[in-house]
């Protein structure tokens, strides 16, 4: 999409990098990251009534087979 919106193709050989300094977009996976940290402090500040066993508890199941389901709190 970025490269749509600059005209570049990939046979131009610029790295992701460049284009995105270009458009002032930022990375959407370290976004998540950010906003997953956030909402960590967050739930950690809750008050003391709420249950919180199940925040770091929940399975995500991907589609492969092959590897095995991870927790959300895997990351942090």
């Amino acid at each position: 999409m970025e490269r749509a919106m600059l005209g570049i193709s990939l046979r131009d050989k610029i790295r992701n990098e460049v284009i995105r300094q270009r458009t002032k977009v930022t990375d959407i996976a370290f976004r998540v990251s950010i906003l997953k940290w956030q909402w960590a402090g967050h739930v950690c500040r809750r008050t003391v009534g709420v249950e919180r066993s199940s925040s770091g508890d929940r399975v995500s199941v991907s589609g492969v087979s092959d590897a095995p389901p991870t927790k959300w709190s895997d990351d942090l």
